[in-house]
């Protein structure tokens, strides 16, 4: 019965003459494989588009080059799904999504817990959505995918049966598509669940919690630093609900500190620090940078500091700005670390690339007077993939420096 309804309101013949169409010479990012279209590309449009509706998209001699959202009111004007003349109804999702979890099967065979899709980067622009054991985190970004919400729904409903599925949609994001925030239960019934991450124990509240649930781009980082802890005093900042903070621990570090100012962050990584059945970590509610900044001149010391800010810029126009910030935050790490000891950053700010985000760590390192060396340098976990076509999609950025 969802199917059928969602079939008539997504066919995509309904929409066929509807259609957006390039400026002179605009198509070559989007033959390369890139899914948006910038609203300075177009010179016209056909058929009336509305925001949210499916468009053809042609280049200057109104050659087909792909189906997609169209949203004039945005900075990307149409966000390319299909390559090919193919309805966007039922089956149309249910081939991607499909698709998706095959692969995460392939990378995770023994977990229930990971990014099912991607959105660019698995071919749905504009749609995210996280497994946690029985239930679903979906967040649209796009207004076509927003409108499409139900559609999805049914798709995930027919796959999975989940116990639930929320709409986790307060990114500020969706404001650039003129879309609300909200957070919601869209089907089913909500109760906390605890996923294991790498035999770590995690209570997720996806009603609560940031972003959809949990920072699952990070797992992998999150193991890799086990190796650099043992037996080491460590201090991890921003640490939201303790997540690095924990694996330190099961990396046998001699003490932990966790550092956020949220609130309500702090008690969640308290309940999972006791989940864990572990006094090893203590957890302190703090604005970081007041919280370093005093820390140096109680000229306290540290064999490992961890730094996982949330993005400092989410335009482009900020990314010197930005910048200042990583290299502020990393030369005030840095100040504390004993020699022989590890600095451990992150960035997840798309807007700032990876030899920007590297080189002001090294500015940072001059600054502060010590030698760093470049250990491990990587991105976002298996299930994050990235578009080799669309740089955007390779966000995170992860690093370990020895330091001196």
């Amino acid at each position: 019965m969802h199917r059928v309804a969602s079939r008539s309101i997504c066919f995509y013949f309904e929409n066929m003459r509807k259609q957006v169409v390039l400026r002179k010479n605009e198509e070559h990012r989007i033959l390369a494989g890139h899914q948006w279209v910038f609203s300075n590309e177009v010179v016209s449009t056909k058929g009336e588009p509305e925001t949210g509706d499916i468009v053809e998209v042609l280049n200057y001699q109104n050659k087909f080059l792909g189906v997609g959202f169209f949203n004039p009111h945005s900075l990307i004007a149409a966000r390319i799904l299909t390559r090919q003349q193919e309805e966007i109804a039922f089956d149309f999702f249910e081939k991607r999504v499909t698709q998706a979890l095959e692969l995460r099967r392939k990378l995770f065979p023994q977990s229930e817990v990971f990014r099912l899709l991607h959105s660019e980067s698995d071919f749905l622009p504009g749609l995210i959505v996280d497994k946690y054991n029985e239930y679903l985190s979906i967040q649209t970004l796009s207004f076509g995918m927003d409108r499409r919400l139900e559609l999805v729904c049914d798709v995930l409903d027919s796959i999975f049966h989940p116990r639930a599925i929320v709409a986790c949609n307060d990114s500020v994001l969706r404001t650039l598509e003129h879309l609300p925030q909200e957070r919601r239960v869209v089907r089913g019934t909500l109760d906390e669940t605890i996923i294991v991450e790498h035999g770590v124990k995690f209570k997720i509240d996806l009603l609560k919690g940031q972003k959809t649930g949990f920072f699952l781009d990070q797992r992998e980082n999150r193991r890799t630093t086990r190796r650099y802890v043992r037996n080491a005093s460590v201090l991890d900042c921003f640490c939201y609900e303790g997540g690095f903070s924990l694996n330190a621990v099961a990396g046998k570090a001699k003490s932990v500190l966790g550092l956020d100012q949220s609130s309500s962050a702090i008690s969640r990584a308290r309940v999972n620090a006791h989940i864990n059945d572990t006094n090893h970590a203590l957890f302190e509610v703090a604005d970081v940078f007041d919280h370093l900044t005093k820390l140096n001149d109680e000229n306290a010391r540290y064999d490992v500091v961890i730094l996982d800010p949330p993005s400092f810029t989410k335009s482009r126009k900020n990314v010197t700005t930005a910048l200042r910030g990583y290299k502020e935050i990393n030369q005030l790490a840095l100040r504390l670390i004993n020699p022989g000891g590890f600095l451990i950053s992150a960035s997840c700010s798309h807007h700032v690339t990876q030899e920007a985000f590297l080189t002001s760590i090294e500015q940072a390192s001059r600054k502060s007077g010590r030698t760093i060396q470049l250990l491990e340098l990587s991105g976002a976990s298996l299930d994050h993939p990235v578009l080799t076509m669309m740089p955007e999609t390779a966000y995170l950025k992860f690093a370990v420096f020895a330091v001196h």
